[in-house]
């Protein structure tokens, strides 16, 4: 496992809708959010979202990181959280995996050497390790609020974990 787990909004949101942000902690220990993840998903407006992720908080395992964020690499395509996660990697030492589910932002931190894996990697990971009956399901679940990954994805995650 790698020694730093940090996440971008989008897998937050995702899981926070299928009542996943529990397997974080079983998964990965300690998640942390750079402050600019944290405005964007505990924007105040007071959803189911965000009451997850602010119980999520609260319960310790999902972190917002501590220090400032550096300001190098230059990453002008990425939204700020995205930037954010790759910065701390790598002034980490880049033992870290990202949980990202943007297509820009997941290039850019493979480009770093960074590991990453989105929300349906998670999902795949909380059915291999028992977390979940049926990755499916919480495929069908999500797809149902609204939020989208692509049906190839789902497809390999399903396969990978027996379910095809």
């Amino acid at each position: 496992m790698a020694r730093l787990v940090l996440t971008d909004a989008s897998p937050l949101i995702g899981l926070a809708r299928v009542e996943g942000l529990t397997w974080l902690v079983t998964l990965f220990g300690v998640v942390w959010m750079p402050d600019e993840v944290r405005r964007e998903v505990l924007s105040g407006l007071g959803t189911g979202d965000e009451q997850a992720i602010k119980a999520a908080k609260a319960a310790g395992f999902l972190r917002v990181w501590p220090s400032a964020v550096p300001d190098k690499p230059d990453l002008p395509d990425l939204d700020e959280g995205e930037s954010a996660c790759i910065r701390i990697a790598l002034a980490e030492g880049g033992d870290a995996l990202l949980l990202m589910d943007e297509r820009a932002g997941r290039a850019v931190a493979q480009e770093h050497g960074l590991r990453v894996a989105g929300t349906a990697a998670v999902i795949g990971m909380a059915k291999s390790r028992g977390l979940i009956p049926s990755a499916k399901a919480v495929f069908s679940r999500l797809h149902d609020s609204d939020f989208r990954i692509s049906a190839a994805v789902i497809e390999t995650i399903l396969r990978r974990v027996g379910e095809r």
